[in-house]
């Protein structure tokens, strides 16, 4: 479903993608780790065709992301955005209806707050906070609203951005849960970049770990603790000695 094809991307003289190779199957859930600073947004944005690499090239079913019609490219997607990225002056439900009131995904009125009632519900939440605002809400609640968004529009593919910053360890697994129940309960196929192994083990069927610009290892889950790989596993153990370089 998505496929990267030695891809290039520089900042001035800043390197950050220098041969980025990786293939994700229709499906299939792909978590994406890697310390601060080593391209795992810009990779996202990149599959997005909101970055443009230098070198290379990104293809969606088939498709180069940087030729495709631009709406109805990005019909295909759905995103669960860091800090969920709510808006502040919309109520929960109009948040997630947000791409069902406008666009090429526009529905009437009344079907778009039906949909994005029953999107809530399936996160957990009920109807009664569909009126009120995103400042009434708690940091967990906030992050179900944002997933509940993310789904609204039955997306093929979903983004996850570091979908458990801030929250705290409970809420955490429970949107770690609902992340996998999800995926697989729509048969998406599923981008999580993430510092998160909690969420890395909840949610993938694959790991790509992305390091000085490349993909330095990727494998099924099962293979993470014993994939012989010294950066990955300095990584995902969080020691400070090792190939991984720690900023003293």
């Amino acid at each position: 479903m998505i496929e990267l094809e030695n891809v290039h991307k520089s900042f001035g003289a800043k390197k950050v993608l220098q041969g980025v190779d990786l293939s994700i199957a229709k499906g299939e859930s792909m978590v994406i780790i890697g310390g601060s600073g080593t391209g795992k947004s810009v990779t996202l944005k990149s599959v997005l065709g909101l970055v443009t690499p230098d070198q290379g090239r990104i293809l969606v079913d088939g498709q180069d992301v940087l030729q495709a019609d631009r709406d109805a490219f990005l019909a295909r997607f759905g995103m669960l955005f860091q800090g969920a990225a709510l808006f502040d002056s919309l109520t929960v439900w109009q948040n997630v209806a947000f791409r069902l009131l406008r666009g090429s995904l526009k529905r009437p009125k009344e079907e778009a707050r039906s949909i994005a009632i029953e999107k809530l519900r399936r996160v957990g939440m009920k109807a009664e906070v569909a009126d009120l605002f995103p400042s009434e809400l708690s940091g967990g609640m906030q992050k179900r609203v944002g997933l509940a968004r993310a789904i609204a529009a039955d997306p093929e593919i979903i983004f996850f951005d570091e979908p458990t910053t801030g929250l705290d360890p409970i809420m955490s697994g429970v949107i770690n849960d609902l992340i996998r129940e999800i995926v697989v309960e729509m048969g998406a196929t599923a981008m999580t970049i993430t510092h998160d192994m909690s969420s890395v083990r909840a949610i993938a069927d694959k790991v790509a770990m992305l390091h000085d610009g490349v993909i330095q290892w990727t494998g099924p889950i099962a293979k993470l603790d014993d994939s012989g790989d010294p950066y990955l596993d300095q990584f995902i153990h969080g020691r400070a000695e090792g190939p991984i370089e720690a900023i003293r």
